[in-house]
């Protein structure tokens, strides 16, 4: 969008103003940029981390995947997973806390030996799949902030700090060749003026 202006000192105040307010915040910007790309490089790199963690504790138990056949799945839920938030890079961002299990009673003689270390499994699997899950919604949500102040980095460097300095500079010119051309007419007429005195003293 094409920037709107008057050819006068008041907008020329006003642009300069606001090109001061752009040139003094771009740094900011771009050092939040920055942040939020190196933050975004460690969450994705933690997330696949976690997502290969979650992939070995599943394939270490591929073998008795038969077994699980006889497991009652509703001897154990999730009962709450607490999670803590932080501000990074200012983007407010879900972190794992804690998470807690509802487990229903069993008979330790009738169901078999291997019961309470499914159980176990389990627990770490949910954990594993919580963790790179809240991974995952952290990136995305550093993914998104980063994408924005990019685009704010771009509007400010590549359209509105050019846009404003153009402007102003048009402003001054035009600005410089009315008083020239103001100048020049006040000169005209005081030679004209003098041209007239001149005429009358002789006359």
């Amino acid at each position: 969008m094409a920037l709107k202006f008057q050819y006068n000192k008041t907008s020329l105040q006003l642009l300069e103003k606001q090109l001061k307010v752009r040139v003094r915040a771009l740094p900011t910007i771009k050092s939040k940029e920055s942040a939020l790309r190196m933050e975004v490089k460690r969450t994705k790199d933690r997330f696949h981390e976690l997502e290969n963690e979650l992939n070995q504790q599943i394939k270490k138990y591929d073998h008795l995947a038969s077994l699980w056949n006889e497991f009652n799945p509703e001897l154990i839920a999730v009962k709450e997973v607490k999670i803590e938030t932080k501000k990074i890079a200012g983007v407010l961002l879900p972190l794992f806390k804690n998470m807690f299990f509802d487990e229903k009673p069993y008979s330790r003689f009738h169901a078999p030996v291997w019961f309470s270390n499914g159980i176990s499994l389990l627990k770490q699997l949910a954990e594993s799949g919580i963790r790179a899950e809240l991974e995952y919604m952290k990136l995305e949500r550093l993914e998104h902030a980063r994408k924005k102040t990019t685009q704010k980095v771009n509007l400010f460097e590549k359209v509105q700090i050019p846009g404003y300095s153009d402007a102003i500079r048009k402003i001054k010119r035009y600005l410089e060749d009315e008083e020239s051309l103001s100048k020049s007419s006040q000169k005209i007429m005081r030679t004209n003026l003098e041209k007239t005195l001149r005429k009358e003293e002789v006359a």
